[in-house]
């Protein structure tokens, strides 16, 4: 999620993505909720609200299914490694709108998102806005997870901010991005 996050105002622009944009239109309005739906729990996805996301960059993320409990879950982001459907809160939302703008995020109160495609994702576990690995943006897997906001930034001093320290982790930390990870399997792929 997060690598799809950061990646969606940049990768639709990046050469290469329009592939994966194409393939991913390839997919039917089933096949795409269904997706967006193994990211969270069923008792959250089979009521939230499933978006698809722009086609074209500064495009708008379409509803494919109006859902009824607060949630929105997408289908994994075509242009990046890895399968990482998500569902998310109105939180985690807002989040994601300031990431893809680059705005400093405001977060009124705890928010929660799953990422728990068995795939996982791969990206920058230190600069939310990198398209690859380069020696010091700590690139590399992020296993199934639930991911988590907190409103004040102090909440997260103390809290290893290494994907390898073997439970949750500060993902972005030292930037308005920050969050905790919470791993559902081993960092190692």
């Amino acid at each position: 999620m997060q690598r799809a996050l950061a990646l969606l105002a940049l990768a639709l622009a990046s050469p290469g993505s329009a592939d994966r944009a194409i393939a991913q239109a390839k997919l039917t309005k089933a096949q795409k909720i269904a997706d967006a739906m193994k990211a969270a729990p069923r008792s959250i996805s089979a009521q939230a609200t499933i978006m698809d996301w722009p086609a074209t960059e500064g495009g708008k993320m379409v509803t494919l299914r109006a859902g009824t409990n607060g949630w929105t879950c997408l289908p994994d982001f075509p242009a990046t490694r890895g399968d990482d459907p998500m569902c998310v809160d109105d939180q985690w939302m807002s989040f994601m709108s300031a990431l893809m703008t680059k705005a400093t995020p405001q977060i009124a109160r705890e928010g929660i998102g799953y990422m728990t495609s068995p795939a996982g994702s791969y990206g920058s576990n230190a600069d939310p806005f990198a398209t690859k690995a380069t020696p010091d943006n700590d690139w590399g897997y992020d296993p199934p997870h639930v991911m988590l906001l907190v409103p004040d930034p102090r909440a997260l001093e103390g809290i290893p901010t290494k994907r390898q320290s073997g439970g949750p982790w500060v993902m972005w930390a030292g930037t308005a991005y920050a969050h905790i990870m919470v791993p559902l399997a081993s960092p190692k792929k």
